[in-house]
């Protein structure tokens, strides 16, 4: 599903970000990607993700090489992405439904698929019976609910996480990795990256860990 080859990222100007990544996710695998703030984390799944271009090395994803994916092809390759922030970068003056329709509705699904696929994430994070409610409304945790189901309501083949529990409690933070897994088991390749390290160990999955840009040797 994922594969890093000798991977490097530089910005412009600056030091190497990532250094000699050497990675693979299979597809289907949950894997969590932890480290200390500033290990080069974000801009690893923001290079999974398109959003940044690696410098050098390859990078395979779902069996294309991104390098050689043109610009206009990018918005088709993020069809089978989900992303999930630590911010929930929800739409306030749209309703939950609206919210999690969104993908469906930019790439231009009939209604009642649009509504049909929604129903059916929303049960699946137990935000059906607010459907019709605005995000301002919601807690925390429900808000965070609302933005994993907007990143899953395409049936993504993959689903990318960047420290999507970094504003909750324990509790709700167990309870959204759970979420992440229960996705899984239905087929989803997931790497979340993360650094609520005891969290990580109680969900017992496989683990890669960056240090200043480099993997750290046998991690997980």
């Amino acid at each position: 599903m994922i594969r890093f080859t000798d991977v490097f990222m530089r910005y412009p100007g600056g030091k190497d970000v990532l250094k000699n990544i050497n990675l693979y996710v299979e597809k289907g695998e949950m894997v969590y990607l932890t480290g200390h703030s500033g290990a080069g984390k974000t801009t690893l799944l923001r290079l999974i993700a398109l959003a940044e271009r690696h410098s050098r090395g390859q990078l395979i994803v779902n069996g294309q090489n991104l390098a050689r994916l043109s610009g206009r092809r990018i918005p088709l390759y993020r069809r089978n992405i989900g992303f999930m922030f630590q911010e929930h970068r929800l739409l306030n003056e749209h309703t939950v439904f609206d919210n999690v329709a969104l993908p469906l509705t930019i790439a231009g699904y009939r209604y009642q698929d649009i509504k049909k696929r929604t129903h059916a994430v929303l049960d699946k994070v137990g935000l059906l019976a607010k459907e019709k409610v605005l995000p301002a409304a919601l807690s925390s945790g429900e808000q965070q609910r609302v933005g994993i189901a907007r990143a899953v309501v395409h049936r993504p083949a993959l689903l990318l996480g960047d420290e999507p529990t970094g504003n909750l409690d324990p509790v709700l933070s167990w309870e959204t990795m759970k979420l992440f897994e229960l996705f899984n088991r239905v087929g989803v390749t997931v790497l979340i990256a993360s650094h609520d390290v005891a969290t990580i160990k109680k969900m017992n999955k496989k683990t890669i860990t960056l240090q200043d840009g480099c993997l750290v040797p046998d991690a997980g």
